[in-house]
């Protein structure tokens, strides 16, 4: 077993669930969405990110694409709830956190796809 890559899919597979886990439940509902595992998912999708540039593959390439696109949605997602709570009174309206969450659902399905290439990357790896 190669460690290296069971850490690689252990933050591929945290990142997208850590995501789903944000995105969840009626959009327009703030008390179901939480800033802290917002937090937690652009925490893990950088973490992710910095781990996917040291493959040269063609697959790598792509991995790491979806890992640029999901860290700077997510990144902009947490922009928008700072935004949203210092300008106005701490409490997001329906159409701010509307926002944060449709931000966030992008991220999302890049993870998805993330995830997808590393289950297909795996099962069609052949010991040598």
């Amino acid at each position: 077993m190669n460690f290296e890559k069971v850490v690689f899919g252990f933050f591929v597979v945290l990142a997208a669930t850590l995501n789903f886990g944000f995105f969840i439940g009626p959009i327009d509902n703030p008390a179901v969405h939480n800033e802290w595992e917002l937090f937690a998912a652009v925490v893990v999708n950088l973490i992710a990110l910095v781990m996917k540039f040291g493959d040269r593959t063609q697959i790598g390439a792509i991995h790491l694409a979806t890992s640029l696109v999901a860290s700077l949605q997510l990144v902009a997602a947490a922009a928008l709830w700072a935004i949203f709570t210092n300008v106005s009174d701490g409490a997001l309206n329906t159409e701010q956190i509307s926002s944060v969450v449709s931000l966030s659902g992008g991220a999302l399905l890049a993870n998805i796809i993330s995830v997808t290439l590393l289950v297909v990357e795996t099962v069609s790896f052949r010991r040598q």
